[in-house]
Parts: structure tokens; sequence; C-alpha cells
């Protein structure tokens, strides 16, 4: 069954990309959530109009998220949590903490768009974190957990 994407789905796809799946993910998840909608001749032939219109929007979005990728590989970035004597943490250190350090930082990065690699995090230390910015625009993220 082919689907076209209305939101980016995590290990799926992007927003507007054409994607095969099984009959039953499409017609109990995707399409009743919003997600997708059938892709049939004519949602085909509206979603290729509806590409070729947003062609220019999506070269200036990827340069955008290019220099934003840039800016965020140069950042340093500290969290600061509570801690006991030998470093650990009371509670963890999540994808919320660190897009709200972000925030701090002037960039306006939703959570769902960071993974960090070995989370969760419950020692003070260095770490690190993918950005997901655009499709095919990821950025490493070294951030540190330090102690207030």
């Amino acid at each position: 069954m082919e689907v076209i994407l209305k939101k980016n789905v995590s290990k799926l796809g992007y927003t507007n990309d054409i994607v095969k799946v099984k009959p039953g993910y499409g017609r109990n998840f995707l399409i009743p959530q919003g997600y997708a909608v059938l892709a049939t001749a004519s949602a085909k032939k509206a979603h290729a109009e509806v590409l070729k219109q947003k062609s220019h929007k999506e070269e200036k979005l990827l340069s955008e998220a290019q220099g934003i990728a840039e800016k965020i590989g140069n950042l340093e970035i500290s969290i600061a949590t509570k801690a006991g004597d030998k470093g650990k943490i009371f509670g963890s250190i999540n994808t919320i903490q660190l897009s709200d350090a972000l925030k701090k930082a002037g960039f306006e990065i939703d959570r769902k768009s960071l993974k960090i690699k070995e989370e969760p995090i419950k020692e003070l230390g260095s770490y690190e974190a993918e950005v997901n910015l655009y499709k095919g625009v990821i950025q490493t993220l070294k951030f540190e957990v330090v102690e207030e």
C-alpha cells in the first residue's frame, strides 16, 4: 500500500514522501491519525503539483538548516543540575532539558528533533546528541552536564 505522508514519521519518512507500508499500518494508524493519505492516481497528481510549487521553498529551508547546523556544531552547551557526591544526578537529563538549553542559546529546536546517544543521562560529564534539522541535515551536538 502506498501513502503520501502529511507529517514527518520517525523511521518511515518525511512530509510529502510517498512510501510503501503494510496495509494494516496505513489503514489503522497513519491515515486515521492524520499522518498520511492514500496515494491514489489523483492524489499523486496533486502531490506532484504541490512538490513543484514547494521546490523553491525547499531549497531555502535546506540552506537555512545547513547554516543552523554549522552554528550548532560550534556551540558549547552546559546543563546545570543537582548531583550527589560521586557525580550521580538526582533524576536524569533528557531531550526536554537539552531543548531548553538550546532555547537559552538562541536556537528554537523541538525536542522531538533531538536524540541523545546515551539517554537517559544519570551522571555528570560530556555527552553527544544528534539534531535532525531537516531532511538529511543531521548535526552532532556536544554538551556538558555540570553540577549547579
